[in-house]
């Protein structure tokens, strides 16, 4: 799927929900949660390419994997809760795209606390 493709699924996804929030909106979430699934299917098969390249820099230069398995997994989460939030907010749930937003910046401040644990450590060193 090229780019040209996934902007004509947005496109036609986002005129069925116009249409279909006018007659039923309960089918217009539908629509705008299977085309975000498949811009994400897609992003993902582009993803797992980047991340295997970065995997293979990274064993090359002998930086410790840990730490970059943890900033792919933070970086997943935001953007799975960034798409979470909006389709929330989309259908009219503000309230509850703001908790899930706060959830996913606690998960990403938790699992970043080996990094900070260790550059706190190494400046100690230095220091």
């Amino acid at each position: 799927m090229n780019i040209i493709q996934i902007v004509s699924l947005s496109l036609v996804a986002t005129i069925l929900v116009i249409i279909l929030k006018q007659y039923r909106p309960e089918f217009s979430i539908l629509i705008s949660l299977i085309a975000c699934i498949f811009v994400v299917l897609f992003a993902f098969e582009k993803i797992q390419t980047i991340i295997s390249m970065l995997n293979d820099l990274i064993f090359a230069s002998g930086i410790n994997k840990t730490f970059f398995e943890i900033l792919i997994k933070i970086t997943g989460i935001a953007y799975i809760v960034e798409l979470a939030s909006n389709l929330c907010a989309d259908a009219g749930e503000k309230a509850i795209a703001s908790k899930v937003e706060f959830a996913g910046k606690v998960l990403i401040v938790t699992m970043s606390v080996p990094i900070i644990t260790t550059l706190i450590e190494t400046i100690t060193e230095v220091i």
